[in-house]
């Protein structure tokens, strides 16, 4: 640390702006006005002391901002004409579903997961150079400055002083400053590593105005996306966030239960999509983490079906995939059942066959195996129910089978999840899964209503059957195993919500 602060930009901006420290024995006086997120001494119900955001504290955060460092600087190992690395990690911006009415704010992925502040308009710079090997760093937020005008319209901002509070970076600036800062350093510095996802830029305003002119600068060595490393840092939780993950997948477990309980013939699709956010929202999820599916009889077969406006006949199955989005992480479950609380012959059949494939897959969950090499033993054993079921015929080829099977599950077995529900989509699905992962496994039966050579028993029916599972050092543990999905589960607690 004593390297970053001796001489360079941190001198010369100490000199040049205001730089925001606030000593923590006045911590307790400060108003509530200073803070634009839940803090400690506001949300004592959902912040403990030491925490940036419900679970995770500053010590986490600053590791995981060492660790970044430390792969960062292992990359160019070797490489001495690089001498330092700037990190830029530009917040969300809000966006307006019309003039001034903005849809619910969501912090981005990569910002948040490095600092924890959840205001938008934010940037988060951290400044390291080549000798950084065990993470040394500094770490700056420029932050909206505070507004009494606007925050008596949309609510308070932490101002700088209170981001420096709530998330114990080394410096906080008014964000109208950050230009200047990026200038000071630019003169100060040459042959460094500038570190900036600019093949997906989450915040136009600062791509555009500040950081696309640092990146036109010929003073850096190169420009280094920063999604490869935030990716692969984040596939493998801390036992904070597989706590949060865990509350997150417990309630949606037990919101699917209340909405099987809710379901009955000719209930609407939307209905079911307020159920769940409801029993969601109620048990402390923030929002529902993705629009839902919620797809009755022959729409399941539409995957991504999220119209969710039809009425679901009696006789008919509904196939919902939802999940919530609890303090920063995301669940995701899909269960299929009955809406009269009973499978028929032919729903029973298709049903257990994806069960008995999902369950297979699930067990596969190890560090024995990458979500590739699952995909393919789902694929080989969906082949054989099939065939099994005489939806594939037997005098097909092996390959002619796989083909078919395909046709009928077009999609993976599964995902990484974690602050994203389709989390981490730049770490390769082939390598082997790892210790502290989470996955989804959701295989799934679609049989096209027109389909003229399968069965008419199974035309129509569309199935998924999805778990959220952490990888272990042994056995893999399913984090959804609460929410029901065998026959006799779903059948039993239907009909007694019915008496």
């Amino acid at each position: 640390m004593e390297r970053l602060l001796s001489g360079g930009t941190v001198s010369r901006i100490l000199s040049e702006f205001k730089l925001h420290q606030f000593p923590p024995f006045l911590w307790s006086a400060v108003s509530v006005r200073w803070f634009g997120q839940p803090a400690a001494q506001t949300h004592p119900h959902l912040i403990a002391e030491g925490e940036v955001t419900p679970g995770i504290t500053r010590k986490e955060f600053h590791k995981r901002r060492c660790r970044l460092v430390e792969s960062a600087v292992e990359v160019f190992k070797g490489v001495k004409s690089v001498k330092h690395h700037l990190f830029v990690f530009p917040s969300a911006t809000t966006v307006y579903m019309t003039n001034d009415i903005p849809y619910p704010f969501r912090q981005n992925s990569d910002f948040l997961y490095f600092c924890g502040f959840q205001e938008p308009d934010s940037v988060l710079l951290i400044e390291a150079n080549s000798k950084s090997s065990s993470g040394e760093h500094l770490a700056h937020l420029f932050v909206p400055r505070k507004d009494a005008a606007k925050e008596l319209w949309d609510g308070p901002r932490s101002g700088a002083e209170g981001a420096l509070m709530l998330t114990g970076v080394d410096g906080a600036f008014n964000s109208n400053e950050l230009e200047k800062f990026l200038q000071l350093y630019n003169k100060d510095h040459k042959d460094y590593i500038l570190w900036y996802n600019h093949a997906k830029p989450c915040h136009e305003d600062f791509h555009n105005r500040v950081i696309g002119q640092v990146m036109r600068d010929q003073r850096h060595k190169c420009v280094e996306n920063t999604a490869p490393l935030s990716h692969k840092l984040r596939a493998v939780k801390s036992a904070a966030e597989i706590q949060l993950i865990q509350q997150s997948v417990s309630i949606a477990s037990e919101a699917f239960v209340e909405v099987m309980k809710f379901s009955k013939p000719q209930v609407n699709e939307g209905h079911l999509w307020a159920k769940m956010d409801f029993e969601c929202r109620l048990r402390g999820a923030e929002f529902l983490a993705y629009p839902p599916v919620v797809a009755g009889g022959a729409r399941a077969n539409v995957i991504h079906y999220i119209t969710n406006n039809q009425v679901i006949s009696d006789g008919e199955m509904v196939l919902m995939d939802a999940g919530c989005e609890f303090h920063g992480y995301a669940s995701d479950l899909t269960r299929t059942w009955p809406v009269t609380g009973h499978f028929n012959d032919a729903q029973k059949k298709l049903y257990n066959a994806t069960l008995r494939v999902q369950d297979a897959c699930v067990h596969m969950c190890t560090t024995d195996y990458s979500l590739d090499e699952i995909y393919n033993e789902m694929l080989f054993l969906l082949t054989a129910e099939l065939n099994q079921l005489g939806i594939i015929p037997p005098s097909f080829s092996q390959e002619q089978k796989m083909q078919m099977t395909r046709r009928f599950c077009p999609h993976h077995v599964g995902h990484y999840l974690g602050m994203d529900v389709h989390d981490t989509s730049l770490v390769s699905r082939q390598i082997k899964l790892q210790p502290n992962m989470v996955v989804t496994v959701e295989p799934g039966l679609y049989i096209p209503q027109n389909d003229m050579t399968v069965s008419s028993e199974f035309r129509g029916l569309g199935i998924r059957i999805e778990d959220n599972v952490l990888v272990t050092e042994s056995k893999p543990i399913n984090m959804s195993a609460s929410c029901p999905k065998r026959v006799d589960d779903i059948e039993d607690l239907m009909s007694k919500s019915k008496r």
